[in-house]
């Protein structure tokens, strides 16, 4: 079963079994950059400068990421901004990230549970179905970081945006940062990955501290 970063990013972030997003904030930050990038590498997508540009609006054949390509294409053409990095996070990381659930869902790896909060707000989790593929996805992250093992691109590609949100507790829950992180970010910081993609990381890594930077502090009173 072929998953996006995306996906891989929100699959580490939900609690097995309550379903609940651990560290949600950043995660739906990983999840919008992680689709951002997966249409980099794909060849769909330039991210440089800080700025974002459709290079090719054809279809990749995945029907998530297609979805995350119009979208973008659409805001592109439509906005008189600067189409900078920050602003598609900032305006796509809420609904990206409840589109990358839904996928979740309909793969069958989690299942949606709906409850009311005292009775009267309502609340939607995802607890796991299909626990396959991210028990992969950790052992992979696991060989990586943990034992040295080679990362290939696209594991050196989610290692990145994990690193730069912040997510070692999700990634390797139980093990301190000061464990996991400097191996992680040389990984980050590696050369496995062509000219346009380490440019692309290096934006995503700007604009994600950006905007945790601001989320702060907007939730400071």
């Amino acid at each position: 079963m072929a998953v996006l970063l995306g996906e891989e990013i929100m699959l580490l972030s939900l609690d097995d079994t309550t379903g609940a997003a651990k560290g949600e904030t950043a995660a739906r930050w990983g999840v919008a950059a992680g689709m951002l990038l997966e249409l980099v590498m794909a060849g769909r997508v330039t991210v440089k400068g800080g700025r974002v540009e459709v290079f090719d609006p054809s279809p990749t054949g995945d029907p998530l990421l297609d979805g995350r390509l119009d979208r973008l294409a659409r805001w592109v053409h439509g906005t008189s901004s600067s189409r900078k990095v920050v602003a598609w996070l900032t305006r796509d990381h809420a609904k990206g990230s409840q589109d990358v659930v839904d996928s979740l869902v309909a793969r069958g790896l989690v299942v949606e549970e709906k409850h009311r909060v005292l009775g009267v707000f309502p609340v939607r989790r995802y607890p796991e179905a299909d626990g396959s593929v991210e028990r992969e996805l950790r052992a992979r992250l696991a060989a990586v970081v943990l034992h040295g093992a080679e990362p290939d691109a696209r594991t050196s590609a989610l290692i990145a945006l994990l690193h730069a949100t912040g997510m070692h507790p999700q990634t390797f829950p139980g093990l301190p940062k000061k464990q996991v992180a400097p191996r992680m970010a040389e990984i980050a910081d590696g050369h496995w990955a062509g000219v346009s993609v380490r440019e692309a990381i290096r934006d995503l890594q700007a604009a994600i501290s950006t905007v945790t930077v601001v989320t702060v502090l907007s939730a400071v009173p």
